[in-house]
């Protein structure tokens, strides 16, 4: 069944990187990798496992935004990331597609975004934690600023949950991560 999960996520993370002549209205902005600082939190509670997250991310302009002549305004965009998180002796392989409402600069050299979105999960049981199943609510919140030139630097927070969905007994996992990135 894990291997299933595994497979379903590959597939899921390919479909998420449009094909060049299927990227109609999406515009490639910036790549990236982050990791997980931080701790064991989950909005108010402590989980009761630890978490390492490592993934790469792909942001992605929607045609939705409104930006003064001063180049500065509101915008729509997709963050989606492919990646390893670890934790109880596991490691479970994580996709996520989050759409964001994006305030800052237009050439996304200074952005504070919010979203909410989904992510699948290959492995869902890490020894007391149970997120419940595969498919998790995803919310996120980030900020980056430029280090130099194209490559900027940034603080996400992000939040793995059932939302309830799989039961009670679930809880779900807060990430604190630095991440890098640059911009095309």
């Amino acid at each position: 069944m894990a291997r299933l999960g595994t497979i379903t996520a590959v597939l899921l993370s390919l479909s998420l990187f449009p094909w060049p002549t299927a990227a109609a209205g999406l515009d490639f902005l910036s790549a990236g990798v982050r990791a997980r600082v931080g701790e064991k939190r989950v909005l108010g509670q402590v989980a009761p496992e630890s978490f390492n997250a490592y993934d790469l991310v792909a942001t992605f302009r929607l045609p939705w935004q409104r930006y003064h002549a001063s180049g500065w305004g509101v915008g729509t965009r997709v963050i989606t990331s492919a990646g390893a998180m670890h934790g109880a002796g596991k490691t479970a392989l994580v996709v996520s597609a989050i759409p964001v409402l994006a305030f800052g600069s237009q050439d996304g050299r200074f952005t504070l975004d919010l979203g909410a979105g989904l992510a699948l999960m290959s492995e869902h049981r890490f020894a007391d934690q149970d997120f419940g199943g595969a498919l998790q609510a995803a919310l996120t919140f980030g900020v980056t600023v430029p280090l130099h030139r194209r490559i900027g630097v940034g603080y996400r927070f992000q939040h793995y949950s059932d939302a309830g969905a799989y039961g009670p007994r679930t809880i779900g996992a807060d990430f604190h991560m630095v991440e890098f990135t640059y911009r095309f």
